[in-house]
């Protein structure tokens, strides 16, 4: 707690950004250092004015930050400094990291991070796409980040708890307050199984200017950006750019060329942006991170393989017809010429393995499966087809 209060004090002394931070951290090594240092010591920073080394050189420290500090304590989070080993050594390279960041649950062993964001509005698509993805990835020892909000955030912190694996929520308001507030079961989980973070103090409201703000550390700890349904001014698209900019990847999950919610990622695929249909898409575009990515043994796929594998004929013949994009029980009815009691039966017992979602209005998608179990739907084709 002690060794925290100076980091405190030199974020809140006014004209000091993150961006004077990092250059004063990297000359004097710590927040103890540059407060004892002379003027003259001072101004030999690029950026550092004689009002600014006045006001370092004059700084008090306020009794909010001793309270924050210990309702921290209270509270049992933790606080990491940009020189912490448990720091994100990726967001530690941007040029402007949070000196400071507040975590629930733990940062350690969080290095190989991919971030994955889209529209709070998801469909039933956007939603299956992002869990099965982000599931598979966390498969490879990839930790999955997000924002934590509705839609496809919210998919990809799910999907990495469902494969077991490590996923980082990213707030753009204080720990103490949880936006949406209908996640505070999955801000639990995601504490339990990883951690959720904040650059800002705990009581801190979603304002909308903290969300930009929140993107460069989603961004920014990440070695690539996928984006999954982005509209033309979706804020994922900032995410995008911020990684572009911070010289890491940009992948984009394509939709329906009918639906306005992929024309953004679209857009970025037009633009050079990696078009993402499966983990192995994402992992051949990392090796400039590492070159290590463990084969998993018993993959989301490999698991979807096999109940396609256990379908019924009348059941693969369904499943062909249908798609990851919702269609109504008539439609369905017209497609297939199957008597409606039955296919309703037929539609049932692939959503009890796992295969179709029913959805409001009598609407039926099946679960997006991956490029394997795609090879074997093929191969049970081929073999009811042979004479």
């Amino acid at each position: 707690m002690e060794n925290l209060l100076p980091w405190f004090c030199l974020k809140n002394v006014p004209g000091i950004g993150n961006h004077l931070f990092k250059r004063l951290i990297e000359r004097f090594e710590s927040p103890q250092h540059v407060f004892q240092m002379t003027p003259q010591e001072l101004l030999a920073v690029e950026g550092i004015s004689k009002h600014v080394a006045t006001a370092i050189l004059n700084f008090k420290a306020p009794q909010w930050i001793k309270a924050e500090l210990d309702r921290v304590h209270q509270k049992g989070y933790s606080v990491i400094t940009l020189t912490d080993g448990s720091y994100p050594s990726l967001l530690r390279e941007i040029p402007d990291p949070p000196p400071l960041l507040y975590v629930s649950g733990s940062l350690a062993g969080v290095e190989k991070n991919v971030a994955v964001v889209g529209s709070r509005n998801a469909t039933a698509y956007g939603i299956s796409a992002t869990q099965n993805l982000c599931a598979d990835l966390t498969a490879f020892d990839i930790t999955i980040v997000s924002g934590m909000a509705l839609g496809i955030d919210s998919a990809a912190h799910q999907g990495a708890l469902a494969g077991r694996g490590k996923t980082v929520a990213v707030l753009g308001s204080g720990l103490n307050i949880i936006y949406p507030a209908e996640n505070r079961k999955l801000f639990e989980r995601i504490s339990e199984q990883g951690a959720v973070i904040s650059e800002f103090a705990l009581d801190t409201k979603p304002e909308a200017h903290n969300f930009p703000i929140r993107n460069r550390i989603i961004s920014g700890m990440s070695m690539g950006t996928i984006v999954v349904e982005a509209s033309r001014k979706s804020g994922s698209l900032i995410t995008a750019r911020l990684a572009a900019e911070q010289n890491r990847e940009v992948f984009a999950v394509p939709g329906s060329i009918h639906s306005f919610k992929s024309t953004g990622t679209h857009g970025l695929i037009k633009q050079g942006a990696k078009l993402v249909e499966n983990a192995q898409d994402v992992l051949e575009e990392l090796t400039a991170f590492t070159t290590h990515f463990p084969i998993p043994p018993d993959s989301l796929a490999n698991k979807t393989a096999e109940r396609l594998a256990s379908l019924a004929p009348d059941e693969l013949d369904l499943y062909q017809i249908l798609s990851p994009y919702p269609q109504h029980i008539d439609a369905i009815v017209r497609k297939t010429h199957i008597e409606p009691g039955k296919l309703l039966s037929l539609l049932l017992q692939l959503e009890l393995k796992g295969m179709v979602q029913q959805l409001p209005g009598k609407l039926f998608a099946i679960l997006e499966p991956k490029p394997q179990a795609r090879a074997t739907i093929k191969r049970q084709i081929e073999r009811k087809e042979r004479p």
